[in-house]
């Protein structure tokens, strides 16, 4: 059940604003602190089964800060998501596969009006399952815009991925370029292939409906690019401080993997969190508040004193 915002955020501003990707229409959120300087500005990036404000916005009844947006602006950040092109809000061409490169194309174009419409210069940026890869392409393509790399529930070569074994099964139809449908049962079995349980049946059911209100389906691009052609991101090209989050039970983000991709991160500001108790979609398990406070903590990381070379 949706519920109105929580009474330490109410005060917060919320519009919407749309760019142009070519010809394309970008659907973008905003919510920001309702005075003063913020401390930095935080660019959601959604995932490929849905759009960004239910993942990123959503309100449940008796959950403070079910939506990460609002615990960012009540801790002093400005705050952003956009729709990828195929989503939510944003245009929907039934012939756009709308695949990871694409979404790098997106965030390009989002991060443009972002800057010229509120002067900022760079981003902490935060990517969840397929957005992981979406965000990263992006800090390999804009690395100047990227202060520092949040990557949640991501996946590099496939490696020790059941989840993407089980739907590599469907290549065939992720090949036809034709968008697949989704329903509140798709949405809940997200919640069920892994490890049930790490999720309230309300918050499912809330996340779900807000999902299906915006898209009955998506494209496959993002399932195409996982299921045939990892890896899509070089781990050496992500010159920012990055964070790499992982879900206890996650099916998708397998451990092995992602330690290798971690070994490869250059920047020596890097951290690898494993989150207990949450398999995917964290920001809808029990565990929220741990995911938002992982997060948190990586974006307000001083920055190191240097030290010289020893000379």
């Amino acid at each position: 059940m949706v519920t109105p915002v929580h009474a330490r955020t109410k005060l917060m501003k919320a519009t919407e604003h749309w760019t142009k990707k070519g010809e394309v229409n970008l659907f973008l959120w905003n919510k920001k602190v309702p005075s003063g300087t913020p401390k930095g500005t935080v660019l959601f990036v959604h995932g490929s089964s849905m759009a960004s404000t239910p993942t990123f916005d959503l309100h449940v009844d008796g959950r403070p800060y079910s939506s990460a947006m609002n615990w960012f602006v009540s801790q002093g950040f400005d705050t952003w998501c956009v729709d990828m092109e195929g989503y939510g809000r944003s245009d929907k061409d039934p012939s756009v596969t709308a695949n990871i490169a694409a979404g790098g194309d997106d965030l390009i174009a989002a991060t443009d009006y972002i800057m010229a419409t509120t002067g900022v210069t760079s981003f902490l940026v935060y990517g969840i399952s397929s957005g992981a890869l979406r965000a990263a392409n992006f800090a390999e393509r804009a690395p100047d815009r990227v202060a520092k790399l949040a990557l949640d529930a991501m996946v590099w070569t496939g490696e020790g991925s059941p989840t993407l074994e089980q739907r590599a099964k469907n290549l065939a139809r992720w090949q036809t370029g034709e968008r697949r449908p989704i329903d509140l049962a798709f949405v809940q079995s997200i919640f069920n292939r892994d490890h049930p349980g790490c999720a309230d049946a309300d918050v499912v059911e809330a996340f779900a409906k807000a999902i299906v209100a915006l898209d009955d389906s998506v494209p496959t691009g993002t399932y195409l690019d996982m299921c045939a052609n990892l890896p899509v991101t070089n781990p050496e090209n992500l010159t920012m401080p990055t964070l790499v989050m992982r879900g206890e039970f996650d099916g998708i983000a397998g451990m092995d993997d992602l330690l290798a991709f971690f070994k490869a991160l250059p920047h020596p500001a890097k951290q690898f969190s494993v989150m207990q108790g949450i398999s995917h979609a964290s920001l809808q398990q029990k565990n929220y508040m741990m995911v938002l406070h992982i997060l948190q903590s990586f974006f307000e990381q001083p920055d190191p004193v240097y030290i010289g070379d020893g000379d």
